[in-house]
């Protein structure tokens, strides 16, 4: 399993909110029945790494379908093949240090 983080940054929207976008993108994470967090720069995605990569994929097309001419997309991929990991795991496993 796998853990994906994305950003989409809207360009050229006439507005410094991007949150209409976000809401787009989240749907479509939300729709995809992975497990996911939502934080406040970011949407953090669990699952196949070939799933994740479509969802990156529907994500950052996301704002062109609503009539936006450019779009920044960031993504960071966390692929850990010797054990399974978990947004859950990772978290417990900083605080258990703290």
């Amino acid at each position: 399993m796998a853990m994906l983080e994305i950003t989409i940054i809207p360009l050229g929207t006439g507005t410094t909110s991007a949150s209409e976008f976000v809401a787009g993108a989240y749907r479509i994470i939300r729709d995809s029945g992975l497990k996911f967090e939502l934080t406040p720069t970011s949407t953090v995605i669990e699952g196949d790494i070939e799933r994740l990569f479509e969802i990156a994929r529907r994500v950052h097309e996301s704002p062109f379908n609503k009539g936006v001419k450019r779009v920044v997309t960031v993504i960071k991929i966390d692929d850990r093949r010797d054990k399974e990991i978990t947004i859950e795991g990772k978290k417990q496993s900083v605080l258990t240090k703290v």
